[in-house]
């Protein structure tokens, strides 16, 4: 882990806010270091600027107010939605990912860019690009 830490994947202020604990078990702070090692990492390298964390790590109440999925990637910590800043930016990092055809289970453009959900599993990854 070079770019990224643990605390700023598992930052929600949402979970402050209502006083969450969000604190993710072994089993997801492991899939978040191979999230940052195989996709996070890499793919911050190769911009060469920062990549800010919206979400990361979401415990399973926290997932339920924020309208996640209940199946939601981000509670094993294997997702983080990400940003550059803008979406013209997000449009250009989004291009970078699969250019660099990182080991991603999905990636999403989210709300035109607004932001990019990517993720990954331990072992078997789909590549799945969801660009709207």
């Amino acid at each position: 882990m070079k770019y990224f830490t643990i605390p700023e994947l598992i930052r929600s202020e949402t979970a402050r806010h209502l006083d969450i604990d969000n604190t993710p078990p072994a089993s997801a702070v492991t899939a978040l270091h191979a999230l940052v090692d195989n996709v996070l990492d890499p793919l911050r390298e190769a911009w060469g600027g920062p990549i800010r964390v919206n979400s990361g790590y979401r415990c399973p109440k926290l997932n339920r107010l924020v309208g996640g999925t209940p199946n939601s990637q981000h509670q094993r910590g294997e997702a983080a939605d990400i940003t550059v800043g803008s979406r013209s930016a997000n449009r250009r990092l989004l291009a970078l990912i699969k250019r660099l055809d990182l080991p991603v289970d999905q990636c999403i453009d989210e709300k035109g860019c607004r932001w990019i959900h990517v993720s990954h599993r331990p072992g078997h990854n789909r590549r799945l690009y969801m660009i709207f």
